[in-house]
């Protein structure tokens, strides 16, 4: 039985996010819904006051009809999301990336450097997505559109199929994990973008811990000099964190030298 709802639930989602859009109800009243319109009312909702907040009900309000209204054009909370998703994802056929990088040969390292900052960007602007964007669901055309964007930065460098694939998921993976520290740091309510906005305004995850730690390494740093000196360091340069930029180029920098090797006949990729 749950095999079978959750078959039932796949393919419903499938078929919001890629089949045409579905004829209005029959019958009942016709307030003019639209799947784009449904899922931008859930997005401004999980921007304001994060995913726990988004239900059929609360849309339906939004929306101004019954929550049985809706039910006729999304069947769940579960396809609700999977559209809200969709919705908040940027077209990346419509990201200029030449523009971005400026004139000239671009290489793989600077098309992956643009889509994760990108990736990133996308976080900042609707926290909520770190939530909605984990675990086995149907993913929308935008998404994948992101996916086969990273990975076709990747063709041609000699990389294996799974290899490209497990680059990809390692520097979404570095950049959730900046995403995820930079919204628990905010202030307001977790996940939403105005909680965002507040912790990148005030000082970074470094800043926030040597706040954080300031009373105990003024009692006990003489048991911590690598720490104090780290915090020390921090604090000298105005707090300034660096983790996604470092974390980035070290990610690529290890890449790069797969793909010299691979270039220069070494060890064959094809896992």
């Amino acid at each position: 039985m749950a095999d079978e709802q959750r078959d039932a639930g796949v393919g419903a989602a499938v078929r919001l996010l890629w089949g045409p859009p579905p004829a209005p109800p029959a019958r009942g009243p016709k307030r003019g819904l639209t799947l784009e319109g449904i899922a931008l009312a859930g997005v401004g909702i999980a921007d304001a006051e994060g995913l726990g907040a988004v239900s059929m009900q609360r849309v339906a309000g939004e929306l101004a009809v019954t929550k049985m209204a809706l039910y006729r054009y999304v069947p769940g909370k579960a396809e609700l999301v999977a559209l809200m998703v969709e919705a908040a994802m940027p077209d990346p056929a419509l990201e200029a990336e030449p523009a971005a990088l400026g004139a000239g040969s671009v290489g793989w390292r600077e098309r992956l450097e643009v889509w994760a900052r990108e990736l990133y960007a996308g976080f900042r602007r609707h926290p909520w997505l770190l939530e909605a964007t984990v675990g086995a669901r149907v993913m929308g055309p935008r998404e994948l559109g992101w996916m086969e964007r990273a990975l076709a930065a990747l063709d041609g460098c000699g990389l294996g199929g799974a290899e490209a694939m497990d680059a990809v998921v390692l520097v979404a993976g570095h950049v959730r994990g900046i995403a995820e520290q930079e919204r628990a740091a905010g202030g307001g309510v977790v996940g939403t973008a105005a909680g965002a906005a507040a912790g990148a305004a005030g000082a970074g995850p470094d800043a926030q811990l040597a706040a954080m730690l300031g009373e105990v390494m003024r009692v006990h740093g003489e048991r911590f000099p690598a720490l104090g000196a780290a915090l020390a360091s921090v604090a000298e340069h105005g707090g300034q964190d660096q983790a996604l930029e470092f974390g980035l180029g070290r990610i690529l920098d290890g890449l790069g030298l797969l793909v010299s090797r691979r270039a220069g006949g070494g060890e064959a990729g094809g896992r």
